[in-house]
């Protein structure tokens, strides 16, 4: 009876651990400000603008054990547009640029991902952005994962990407150094079975 017992926990054991494991959502933790999106382009090839986006939302999924099932969706506030300069803001909201009245709203959404072999990713997806929607990759680096200070478990991954911008219909002159744009990511996310625990905001 007991070697019955042994081998039925044993089998059990065996089929558990066969069984495919689920990829953890993560929701991006914009609210601490632990993410977060720049820009930074030429300014007549002399120097750098630097920027970024103070809003935006979304999150990822991700599988230790099957990582080319990711997925990510972020939508940004394109009027959340910063470059520390409140007149130059305003030109980049208005129709000349960003035209944020008519496209408030930035998305990016995974079709793919796919891990090298030297611990980077490709993160393929589409963009949409001034209406218009694009394939973009994101070469991604992840930072680490573990547990925090409040009971939570956290993941996060570091990204870069460049378009040019009349790909995406903004075609105002900005000469012909400034035809790029890279965009600089980096996401903290919050696995979704902690985050309605209560923690201290850091």
């Amino acid at each position: 009876m007991q070697h019955k017992i042994i081998s039925g926990l044993l089998a059990a054991g065996l089929c558990l651990a066969t069984l495919p494991t689920q990829a953890a959502d993560y929701t991006i933790d914009t609210k601490d400000a632990h993410a977060f999106i720049q820009f930074k382009i030429s300014h007549l090839g002399y120097s750098w603008l630097l920027g970024r986006f103070n809003h935006f939302s979304g999150g990822f999924s991700y599988d230790e054990n099957n990582p080319t099932a990711a997925k990510v969706q972020v939508e940004i506030d394109v009027s959340s547009i910063d470059s520390n300069h409140a007149e130059r803001d305003k030109h980049l909201r208005s129709k000349k640029f960003l035209d944020v009245t008519n496209y408030p709203k930035a998305e990016f959404v995974s079709t793919s991902f796919q891990e090298l072999a030297d611990g980077t990713a490709k993160l393929h997806g589409n963009l949409t952005l001034h209406g218009v929607t694009k394939p973009v990759t994101i070469d991604v680096t992840q930072i680490g994962s573990g547990t925090d200070p409040w009971g939570g478990y956290r993941r996060g991954f570091e990204g870069h990407t460049r378009f040019a911008l009349a790909d995406f219909g903004i075609d105002y002159n900005l000469g012909p150094a400034s035809k790029e744009v890279e965009l600089y990511l980096g996401i903290e996310g919050i696995r979704s079975d902690n985050k309605n625990r209560p923690r201290q905001r850091r």
